[in-house]
């Protein structure tokens, strides 16, 4: 989907400022977020990114990252029939002339432990699955020029750009969006490596490089003599 959250290889945005020694949550009420994510785990049409990616641009840019959290996960549970938005407003409206009435509370210690250890479980996303990569490494490729209507993990700054595959990292579930009723196979993911200059032209900085992780399925192969991509993969 293209929009707003699309960000990268745009201008007028300012630099990146990193906090140092940032903590995980700045206030309590970002945890609380990030527990009813991971403590309430019902399916989301369309998925949890897609939710954020349709915010009104104005507010996308002007909520925290939780906050972001929040708007998908009201939203998805909406959309997934667990409460309507009729029920919604009408807590809203209560906390907002009640503000020092008490949050309803549930003790469940066997619950908090559930979920602390799948936080604390490794488990590598990685699959052993007997499918062959089609590029090798150090293979020219050019990126699909595709602009898929769900999310997707493809940036529209590198899409149609030229690449050299840098390393393959196994098979990997999918992870765009698709169509109710379909779901994608897994594929293999590479690390792909774009000259600065063929990203951003004239203007890129000396020497830089851009390494970005990618499917299979965003990548089309080029002809090593001719320049021209091949035939689709």
């Amino acid at each position: 989907m293209n929009g707003i959250h699309d960000m990268g290889g745009m201008h007028g945005f300012g630099p990146i400022v990193r906090e140092e020694n940032e903590p995980v949550f700045h206030e309590d009420w970002e945890g609380r977020v990030f527990a009813m994510r991971v403590a309430t785990p019902i399916p989301i049409p369309g998925g949890s990114r897609n939710n954020i990616e349709q915010m009104d641009p104005a507010a996308y840019l002007t909520t925290s990252y939780y906050e972001k959290w929040l708007h998908s996960r009201i939203q998805g549970l909406i959309d997934a029939g667990v409460l309507t938005e009729a029920e919604l407003q009408a807590r809203v409206a209560f906390y907002r002339d009640h503000p020092e009435a008490p949050v309803p509370r549930r003790v469940d210690p066997a619950g908090v432990q559930r979920v602390l250890g799948q936080i604390r479980r490794l488990r590598s996303p990685r699959l052993d699955l007997p499918l062959q990569p089609q590029f090798p490494i150090g293979a020219a490729l050019r990126v699909r020029n595709t602009h898929p209507p769900g999310h997707t993990r493809l940036p529209r700054y590198v899409r149609g750009k030229r690449g050299v595959v840098a390393r393959y990292y196994g098979v990997y579930d999918f992870q765009d969006a698709m169509p109710p009723g379909v779901t994608a196979p897994p594929q293999p993911l590479y690390a792909v490596r774009f000259d600065g200059r063929e990203l951003w032209g004239e203007s890129a900085e000396a020497n830089s490089v851009v390494y970005l992780d990618m499917w299979e399925s965003y990548l089309a192969a080029i002809d090593a003599a001719s320049g021209t991509e091949g035939r689709d993969r």
